[in-house]
């Protein structure tokens, strides 16, 4: 096995951390930046289901419509 990289485990911290905070935004905006990055296939709005599986479904047709979605932008 080939080991590429360093990762820091972060510690989990009961208090707010503004660095923490700072790396999930740059973490966020890089994956904006990525092709679809802006796609996510989920309308806004608040989902309520009965089961897991109702929920699990409702996410997987969400996701192949965004993929759906990335597939006709990049045909064009």
């Amino acid at each position: 096995m080939r080991v590429v990289g360093k990762r820091k485990e972060r510690p989990i911290s009961p208090a707010a951390n503004a660095e923490m905070l700072a790396e999930g935004a740059r973490f966020n905006d890089e994956m904006h930046r990525m092709p679809g990055g802006d796609i996510t296939g989920m309308r806004k709005g608040v989902y309520l289901f009965k089961t897991h599986a109702e929920a699990n479904q409702h996410q997987e047709a969400c996701l192949v419509a965004g993929m759906v979605e990335l597939a006709m932008r990049r045909r064009k």
